[in-house]
């Protein structure tokens, strides 16, 4: 009977084991496999990241290369529009229509707090007793005269920065001056109407800029005894320019 109860104890804490090592294996086991499948999402998301970035960047090249042949063939036509246009002023004795422009680099400022006067590298062609037009971003950004023999580039801002402008529809004509404030046209005949909200663009007549330049839009309207003046809030703010166009050639 003893060995009996002996052999029953036995067997029950055998069981009561295989129970205890059951769950403990279900348990790992489970576990494992949650990583397992965690895992594989994680791995086939990246690899479905990876393929749609990688058709997204197919479909922008592709666009990309559609843009650049329109511009080629939008080039094209421009360019063979300007020959025909210098053709037609070629047989009204007429000199052609070549307005050239210069890729130069913002070097330095010439002064440490001054913001308006920057060092420009030297270009091919560049005539220190000529006033050079510049541009940033296709609009008036300043002019360049010459110092102790480099380029010196006085942005729109600063006084000295002055060049013939045209107001409105009706091309109001004027004189711009750098100012702090913005730009200040002056010298505006009384008899003429400017008007608050008019674009003001460069009219070329002072050799520095070709003519159609945008340089901003008039704010505010003063009037004077002898002439008026206005105050233009310009299209271009330039803090640090990296690069500028200088206008080489007005005509």
């Amino acid at each position: 009977m003893k060995n009996k109860v002996v052999l029953f104890v036995v067997i029950a804490l055998l069981a009561a084991v295989s129970i205890y090592k059951g769950e403990i294996l279900s348990n790992v086991s489970l576990k494992f496999s949650n990583y397992v499948v965690n895992s594989y999402d994680d791995v086939a998301k990246a690899l479905k990241d990876k393929i749609n970035e990688h058709f997204r960047q197919a479909s922008e090249i592709q666009s990309l290369k559609e843009q650049n042949a329109e511009l080629e063939k939008s080039a094209m036509l421009l360019s063979t529009f300007a020959n025909e246009l210098n053709q037609i002023l070629k047989d009204k004795n007429s000199s052609a229509y070549a307005p050239a422009v210069k890729l130069v680099k913002g070097l330095s400022y010439a002064h440490i707090g001054d913001y308006n006067k920057i060092w420009i590298s030297e270009f091919d062609g560049y005539d220190p007793d000529k006033i050079y037009g510049v541009m940033y971003q296709g609009k008036s950004a300043g002019i360049v005269i010459d110092k102790d023999g480099k380029p010196l580039a006085y942005l729109q801002n600063d006084p000295r920065s002055v060049f013939a402008v045209y107001i409105g529809n009706d091309k109001i004509p004027g004189i711009a001056h750098g100012n702090q404030n913005g730009i200040m046209v002056k010298f505006i005949p009384q008899w003429l109407s400017p008007k608050v909200g008019d674009e003001v663009f460069t009219s070329g007549l002072d050799r520095i800029f070709f003519s159609g330049i945008p340089v901003g839009k008039v704010t505010k309207i003063f009037k004077e005894s002898s002439y008026q003046s206005v105050l233009v809030e310009p299209y271009v703010q330039i803090n640090i320019p990296s690069y500028l166009y200088v206008v080489t050639k007005e005509k």
